[in-house]
C-alpha cells in the first residue's frame, strides 16, 4: 500500500528540479545545431546561444503529473518577471532575446497562455492582441505578487509589450525527468546497438554532469558546445563497436593503501621473487586492479562474446610460453639464483613493456589500453590453484614445496 502522506518539509520536488535542469539541457543540446552553446544558471535556468550570438533563455518546471497552467499560474508569471528584467536590461525591442518555458504540465484549453504554444489551436481570442489579453489576465488578480509583476509589465509601451510577449514560447508536456534517458536513446542513439545504449547513456550523462559541475563551480567559464556533446557521444559509441571495447578504469585506483611489501597475492609474491622494485610492483597492482575491474564491467554489461576471455588468456599464455622458452633456453639446474632472477626480470620486462605493442595480444583489434594486457598477465600469474604463467624459472617448484609444507 502506498503511503499518501506528504511531508510538508519534503524537498523532493525541489531536488527533482535541480536534477531535471542538466538532464533537459542534455536532451535539448542534442536537438539543436552543433554550434549552439548552453550555460546553466546564468541569466536563467538555461541559456542557449546560437552562432550569431542570439540568446534563448529557458526556464524549467518539473510539475506533478496532471498539473495545468492557467491564466494566473505563478509558474508562468514568476518567469515573466525574470524575462522582463532581462528584456529591459538588453534594450527592450533592440535585444536579441527569446524566452522559453519548458514544463511537464500542460496549458489549460481555457487559458490565453495557449497563445504561447508552438502549435496553435486556432481557438484564441483573435479580437485582442497578446498584450491586451495579458493585461486583462493580470487585472483580475488581487495577489500582491501578481500586482508587482503587472506594475513592471505596464512600464512597457503597448508595442513593447507585444514585442516582449511574442518572444515567449511555452513547451508544455515536456518529458519528465525519468523519461529523458529513453528519449535520448530513442532519438539520438539509433546508430548504437540496442544492447549497449544504456551503458553509453550512463557514461554520456556522467561526462555531462562533470562538465556541468565545472561550469557551475566557475572552473569553466565557457559554455558547453553542441559539437563537444556530439564528439563525446561519437567517441563513446565507437568503443562499443565489434572490434573495440569501452575503457573506463584508466587512472582508477583501488580503495585503501597499496602495500607492495606485504601484499600476499600470488602475482605480487612472484614479482618479489625476481627482485622487482617496489614502485614497479605498485604499477603491477594498479594494472591488475584495472584489468580485473574492467573485465567485470564488460561481463556485467554483457559486451563480451561467449568464451572471449578464455580465448584471450590462451593467446597470452601461448605467447608467454614462446618468449619464456627463448629467455630460459640457456638455464640449467646449476644456474645461480642471480642468473635465475635476471632471466625472470627479462621475461617480466617483455610482458610489462613490450607485449602491449603486439597486435595479436589485444583482446580486440582497437583495444590498445596497456593495462588490459599487462593486468591480464598478472591475473594469469595469480590463477589458482596454480598460476598459468610465472616469471622466476623455479617459482612453480618453490610454490609446490610451500603448498606441501602447508598441507
Amino acid at each position: 500500500m502506498t503511503d499518501s502522506f506528504t511531508d510538508k518539509y519534503s524537498a523532493s520536488e525541489q531536488g527533482l528540479g535541480y536534477i531535471y535542469q542538466p538532464r533537459l539541457a542534455l536532451l535539448r543540446l542534442l536537438e539543436l545545431p552543433e554550434n549552439t552553446t548552453v550555460f546553466l544558471e546564468k541569466d536563467d535556468d538555461l541559456d542557449f546561444v546560437d552562432k550569431n550570438g542570439s540568446k534563448s533563455l529557458a526556464s524549467l518546471k518539473h510539475k506533478a503529473a496532471g498539473d495545468r497552467l492557467t491564466d494566473l499560474s505563478i509558474d508562468f508569471w514568476k518567469y515573466v518577471r525574470i524575462w522582463l528584467a532581462r528584456y529591459k536590461r538588453d534594450g527592450h525591442s533592440a535585444s536579441n532575446l527569446r524566452f522559453f518555458l519548458f514544463t511537464t504540465g500542460t496549458v489549460s484549453n481555457t487559458s490565453f497562455l495557449k497563445e504561447f504554444l508552438s502549435v496553435q489551436t486556432g481557438m484564441g481570442d483573435e479580437t485582442k492582441s497578446l498584450a491586451e489579453q495579458a493585461e486583462e489576465a493580470l487585472s483580475r488578480s488581487n495577489s500582491d505578487f501578481i500586482g508587482d509583476i503587472a506594475k513592471e509589465f505596464n512600464e512597457l509601451t503597448h508595442t513593447e509589450k507585444q514585442d516582449f510577449l511574442v518572444r515567449i514560447l511555452i513547451l508544455d508536456g515536456s518529458p519528465r525527468i525519468e523519461d529523458i534517458p529513453e528519449a535520448i536513446k530513442d532519438r539520438h542513439m539509433r546508430s548504437i546497438r540496442r544492447e549497449h545504449r544504456n551503458a553509453v547513456f550512463e557514461r554520456l550523462e556522467g561526462w555531462w554532469n562533470d562538465e556541468v559541475i565545472k561550469q557551475l563551480t566557475g572552473n569553466e567559464e565557457e559554455g558547453i558546445f553542441g559539437f563537444e556533446l556530439s564528439d563525446k557521444l561519437s567517441a563513446l559509441s565507437e568503443e562499443y563497436k565489434l572490434d573495440n571495447l569501452p575503457i573506463t578504469f584508466r587512472g582508477k585506483e583501488p580503495a585503501g593503501e597499496i602495500d607492495t611489501e606485504n601484499d600476499p597475492r600470488t602475482f605480487v609474491v612472484q614479482l618479489r621473487e625476481i627482485g622487482v622494485s617496489s614502485s614497479r610492483i605498485r604499477n603491477a597492482i594498479l594494472d591488475y586492479y584495472r584489468a580485473f575491474e574492467q573485465r567485470s564491467e564488460w561481463a556485467r554489461e554483457n559486451i563480451l562474446v561467449s568464451g572471449e576471455i578464455e580465448d584471450y588468456e590462451d593467446r597470452l599464455v601461448d605467447e608467454w610460453i614462446r618468449y619464456r622458452d627463448v629467455v630460459f633456453e640457456d638455464l640449467d639446474d646449476q644456474s645461480a639464483e642471480d642468473v635465475l632472477q635476471r632471466a625472470g626480470k627479462e621475461l617480466y620486462k617483455w610482458a610489462d613493456q613490450q607485449s602491449g605493442n603486439i597486435e595479436s595480444l589485444r583482446i580486440r583489434a582497437r583495444v590498445t589500453e596497456p593495462y588490459v594486457t599487462r593486468g591480464s598477465f598478472h591475473i594469469l600469474a595469480d590463477a589458482a590453484p596454480e598460476p598459468r604463467i610465472y616469471w622466476h624459472p623455479r617459482f612453480l617448484e618453490r610454490l609446490s614445496k610451500i603448498l606441501e609444507v602447508s598441507i
